[in-house]
């Protein structure tokens, strides 16, 4: 027995699928479109070529303006001065001991001597450098002095039969926020670069880099546009003279954020000529060992820098300082606490060495201290240390 089968609605029917067919189409018009392009049927329209076509007539700009033609001569003048640091490291993998470019930086010409500045972090980590002037020519630099308290360092090479200019110094004492700045340096390694902007602020704290992290004082704020291998350039005044040395990059990046600073060059004067007299920096001592301010605080010290231990034959031993002391008890003693030096506010250990960076070996200074519950004063005869 055999059964029809019924015929369904139609919506239930089987429907042929379009797309093979659209599918077949894009593929001969394709084939159509691309066999009449290889013949040349589609073309641009075509065009008479005229052979009396001439470059375009210059239209004259007229005269420079007053200030592009001083940052231009500015430029001119001190870029000489301005040079390409490039520091070695041994690469100890190696089996000749081969030395490895680390990193770069910028520095310029400081004497007729052939003394290079720069930052000292700049070289922090070499075992040495080349300095590149700008004629391009490069000279192996042997190291003079550096100091990571100030962040700067002097090198010097010596050329043969060649001096570069050495850098017009000025001074930061009388500088005002809105002057014009000039940075001049290597940016990337992208030598004899110049950035322009105005001073920002002035009279900042910087860190000095670790390990050291001492305060450095008095630092030029800039928007001048400072980056990574401008450190150790020159920035200058519109006059062309050296304000202060780039060191550091305001922000997380490491890149030019707007804000940058410069070390003032009233510090670098002083701290340059030390370096090359003595090749380091000797900083002003009292001869005493201070408690961190955080575990003063913790003993319940208050106010003042208090003193630990006292340096035998020292400053402070010869003007009778006191040092703590352990008592039964497993108890402390505390020695005497410097309130004061020369009338200033002592405000703990940091505040004590920030004050006494303004003094040099040999000044005599007043100290205010506490001593049990009685205030006294004693002078005291800094030294080097």
């Amino acid at each position: 027995m055999s059964y029809a089968i019924p015929p369904q609605p139609e919506s239930y029917q089987q429907r042929s699928s379009p797309w093979p067919m659209v599918l077949s189409l894009l593929l001969l018009f394709g084939g159509l479109g691309y066999f009449a392009l290889q013949m040349g049927w589609w073309r641009w329209p075509s065009v008479d070529n005229d052979s009396n076509a001439a470059p375009r007539a210059v239209t004259a700009r007229g005269d420079l303006a007053s200030d592009e033609k001083s940052t231009i001569d500015l430029f001119k003048t001190v870029a000489p001065s301005v040079v390409h640091i490039t520091t070695l490291q041994t690469n100890r993998f190696s089996f000749n001991m081969e030395q490895v470019a680390t990193g770069t930086g910028s520095g310029f010409v400081w004497d007729d001597e052939g003394h290079i500045v720069t930052n000292a972090h700049v070289i922090q980590n070499a075992n040495s450098a080349k300095v590149t002037l700008s004629d391009g020519t490069t000279s192996s630099a042997t190291l003079t002095g550096a100091t990571l308290d100030y962040d700067i360092a002097v090198l010097k090479i010596d050329p043969p039969g060649k001096k570069a200019p050495k850098i017009t110094v000025g001074t930061s004492k009388d500088l005002q926020v809105g002057q014009k700045t000039f940075a001049i340096g290597n940016p990337f390694g992208l030598d004899q670069s110049l950035t322009t902007g105005v001073i920002s602020a002035i009279g900042r704290q910087i860190s000095a880099p670790p390990p050291s992290k001492m305060v450095i004082e008095n630092a030029i704020q800039t928007d001048a546009a400072i980056n990574p291998g401008n450190s150790g350039g020159p920035l200058l005044d519109s006059a062309g003279r050296l304000i202060g040395v780039n060191a550091q990059i305001a922000g997380q990046t490491g890149n030019f954020a707007g804000i940058s600073f410069a070390i003032p060059v009233d510090t670098v004067n002083q701290v340059v000529t030390e370096l090359i007299r003595k090749g380091d920096i000797v900083r002003p001592v009292i001869g005493v060992e201070l408690a961190d301010d955080a575990v003063a605080r913790r003993w319940g010290v208050s106010t003042g820098a208090l003193i630990l231990n006292v340096s035998k034959e020292g400053p402070a031993d010869r003007a009778g300082l006191q040092p703590s002391r352990r008592i039964p008890g497993n108890r402390i003693a505390f020695g005497d606490i410097i309130l004061s030096l020369d009338g200033q506010t002592v405000k703990g250990k940091e505040n004590l060495l920030k004050l006494l960076t303004k003094h040099k070996v040999g000044d005599v200074v007043t100290l205010g201290i506490r001593r049990g519950q009685e205030e006294l004063e004693v002078e005291v005869t800094l030294a080097g240390g």
